[in-house]
């Protein structure tokens, strides 16, 4: 029988049974795992075509913000049904597709592939610590969401504008902020389901999917400016 402790977790919730939080676990890395397919497929069309290469300035902004929130929405509505996972699928080709103008910008550099490489290595080794830093940390830190959540709208609102402005300088300190920001969301949405305080494996999976997102998308926003080697 799969008995649910009921002591009150920090996060608001009810503390499910170890059991059900390591089935969480588990369901979330196999589907974030998944995930990695449709959005290298995404990126990798989004190259092979140019069809993202017009979204400059405020067009690309708005696809990508009308796309984004369009799909975390449905993905919300449906993530207790099948259908969610098909959804959350959909929702990561359509960020690599959106991805793939900095990719094929940095393809352009003689070291480009090697660059992504050594972002997906960086966005690994980020997650693996903060993985394990999940586990042994024993401190609640649901009070550690309310100041990274004002941290990225921050962000958030200092990008749009510097899609507008066009400042490097901007670029670059928007790109180290997001690595720091996105790095501690990891880890705050690691312990929550180690915790229990996330019970649903879809939703587990897109805060995870879109911390690694932004870390990996900066990490080469960085080595691209600072590591690209042009002929």
């Amino acid at each position: 029988m799969n008995e649910q402790i009921v002591t009150p977790s920090g996060y608001g919730y009810a503390q499910p049974s170890v059991e059900e939080r390591n089935r969480v676990l588990r369901n979330t890395y196999w589907l974030l795992a998944l995930s990695l397919v449709p959005t290298v497929l995404g990126a990798w069309i989004g190259v092979a075509t140019g069809i993202t290469a017009r979204m400059t300035g405020g067009l690309g902004l708005a696809v990508f913000l009308i796309g984004a929130f369009g799909f975390m929405f449905a993905i919300e509505k449906t993530k207790n049904s099948p259908a969610g996972v098909a959804v959350l699928l959909g929702f990561t080709f359509f960020m690599g597709l959106m991805l793939s103008r900095l990719i094929a910008m940095v393809l352009g550099f003689r070291n480009g592939p090697s660059l992504i490489m050594t972002a997906f290595g960086g966005t690994a080794g980020v997650f693996f610590v903060m993985a394990s830093l999940s586990t042994v940390i024993k401190r609640d830190l649901s009070g550690f969401g309310k100041f990274l959540f004002v941290g990225a709208l921050a962000l958030m609102i200092g990008a749009i504008i510097n899609v507008f402005v066009g400042s490097s300088t901007g670029m670059l300190v928007i790109s180290v902020l997001a690595i720091a920001i996105f790095s501690g969301f990891m880890l705050y949405d690691l312990k929550r389901i180690v915790d229990g305080g996330e019970t649903n494996y879809v939703s587990a999976t897109l805060a995870l999917y879109l911390d690694a997102y932004n870390v990996f998308q900066s990490l080469l926003v960085l080595l691209g400016v600072f590591g690209g080697d042009r002929d």
